[in-house]
């Protein structure tokens, strides 16, 4: 025992100062490179590597619950439905109110160089159009073949020929009588959303899609009963011809023939209710109403709009809350001063209008930071995630001017806005007016948006342990590297002292274990 004891006392004072500058020196490198990886990692996927790692790969080993008892059979049922409601709840929509890949998004490319969408909204967007322009009778006709694989491309020139292809061969030749061809619709619509510069340009080419689609839309209507193969291609050409319109209004809107947009959208949501097809209710043309009567101010049409689709039954979103809560707070915003309503409290109108202020900050959070200016706007993307920064950015890019219309409504939200916080503590565990805000928004719109963006997160997340940890130590060993740097001989003082000093108790135990037992034993014992 004596001997181990002078031997590490002959090892500690063999030592240089150098090697306590190399330790010291080394420690503080390599916990630096860990804290600059655990700050990537949860820059970009918001959460720590080593807890991750920790979590998905060392809790089984350690310490794993038996999957087979009855309690966790129960919990993993629950995890499961949790599971499939964060699903359900971070489904991707398409944007009511997307720009032209052409006139707009491109046009901000050539500009500041910088994509402003990401290949999965551009993959996403590839998917919606086969879904919407596309049958399984298409290969029966060389021109809709054509359109059939343009739409699959991922080159945007290689898309922009095979319209224009299949433009050529429908003119050279003549349609079936019965299996009449989409694809001078279809091919329209390809040259008017990506090749088309500016929207006047855009707008001619869905002029001559609306006249090839009707045409297809009114022969297809007529056969639709003779077969499936015929119903699908009515299917589709009723798609083609709503997904027109629909441009067409827009087209109006941004030309400002606000009027004349109104009138067609109304037309469609006329439409959209007469018909029977699911896909017709993706494309939410009443937020594309709502908008421009607001640009009308004709903001009585918009409650009745509002009161038409604001409903339990049906699904919300930032447009409809944000809209209702600008509604009531236009009724009092004027006026509102935060020192009188401190002094008398509020009155029933500021309450109704303070109250679907929560309601709207509940559902989005995100929202009002744009709406305030808190945060830079960028272009949105063409899909949007309900409930996160996606869909708040291309709410607060079209509905930003209404707001600074109404006089007072944006104090009014700057003043209440955050009080939505404090009713909802926990908002990941338990809503107050909606269900719990879903986890995978970050993630989700991380992949919509670019990477230029700083993505938005609510609840706002603490640094990880880890990070923390990792920092801490980095710190003390490069404060430790530079002190015995600068003073070798007293700090090589200090750590033999605390070496001394950390292996103390356990010299005190092996002078007692060697007391108490004989000493032949601990004879026996140390040769062991």
């Amino acid at each position: 025992m004596f001997g181990t004891e002078s031997s590490l006392s002959m090892f500690l004072n063999t030592l240089t100062p150098k090697f306590y500058v190399a330790l010291t020196g080394t420690s503080s490198l390599i916990s630096g490179l860990i804290l600059i990886f655990e700050w990537w990692y949860f820059r970009k996927y918001g959460t720590s590597f080593i807890e991750q790692v920790s979590v998905s790969h060392l809790r089984p080993l350690l310490g794993g619950v038996d999957s087979s008892s009855p309690s966790n059979s129960n919990t993993s049922n629950g995890e499961a439905d949790s599971n499939r409601q964060s699903v359900s709840e971070c489904k991707v929509w398409r944007n009511p109110l997307n720009l032209f890949r052409g006139a707009e998004y491109n046009r901000y490319t050539w500009v500041t160089g910088r994509e402003p969408l990401t290949y999965y909204d551009m993959n996403l967007s590839a998917q919606d159009h086969q879904t919407f322009f596309t049958c399984d009778s298409d290969h029966l006709r060389p021109a809709d073949a054509i359109m059939q694989k343009a739409w699959r491309e991922r080159n945007p020139q290689a898309r922009i020929s095979a319209a224009h292809e299949a433009l050529e061969l429908e003119e050279s030749r003549s349609s079936p009588p019965l299996l009449s061809s989409c694809s001078c619709a279809t091919a329209y619509i390809l040259l008017a959303e990506e090749e088309a510069t500016t929207i006047m340009e855009a707008e001619r080419l869905f002029k001559q899609a609306l006249k090839a689609g009707e045409g297809c839309y009114r022969r297809s209507q007529q056969l639709q009963h003779h077969g499936t193969q015929y119903e699908a291609q009515h299917r589709r050409d009723t798609n083609v011809l709503v997904y027109i319109k629909r441009r067409l209004a827009m087209c109006s809107r941004k030309l400002g023939r606000t009027r004349e947009a109104v009138k067609m959208m109304r037309d469609l949501c006329v439409f959209q209710l007469m018909k029977e097809f699911p896909l017709l209710s993706m494309f939410n043309i009443h937020e594309n109403l709502l908008e421009s009567l607001l640009e009308l101010q004709n903001y009585a049409d918009v409650q009745a709009v509002l009161a038409k689709y604001d409903d339990i039954s049906l699904p919300k979103s930032a447009t409809i809350c944000y809209t209702a809560a600008l509604l009531k707070a236009r009724a009092v915003s004027d006026k509102f001063s935060p020192e009188a309503a401190s002094r008398r409290g509020l009155s029933t109108a500021e309450m109704n209008a303070v109250e679907a202020i929560h309601r709207a900050v509940e559902f989005n959070p995100h929202v009002p930071k744009y709406l305030l200016e808190m945060k830079s706007l960028i272009l949105p993307p063409e899909h949007i995630l309900k409930r996160g920064d996606s869909e708040a950015i291309a709410y607060a890019f079209f509905h930003l001017q209404h707001w600074k219309r109404v006089e007072g409504a944006l104090n009014l939200l700057h003043c209440t806005w955050e009080g939505t916080f404090r009713m909802i503590p926990y908002p990941l565990e338990k809503g107050h007016l909606f269900y719990p805000y879903p986890i995978c928004t970050e993630t989700a719109d991380r992949e919509l948006l670019p990477m230029f963006h700083e993505v938005s997160v609510y609840p706002k997340k603490e640094l990880p342990f880890f990070i923390l940890f990792t920092a801490g130590l980095c710190s003390f060993t490069a404060m430790l590297a530079l002190l015995t740097h600068q003073f070798p001989e007293l700090m090589g003082v200090f750590a033999k002292a605390f070496l001394s000093t950390l292996f103390a108790p356990l010299n005190f135990i092996m002078e007692k274990v060697e007391s108490i037992l004989p000493s032949s034993l601990w004879h026996q014992l140390t040769r062991i």
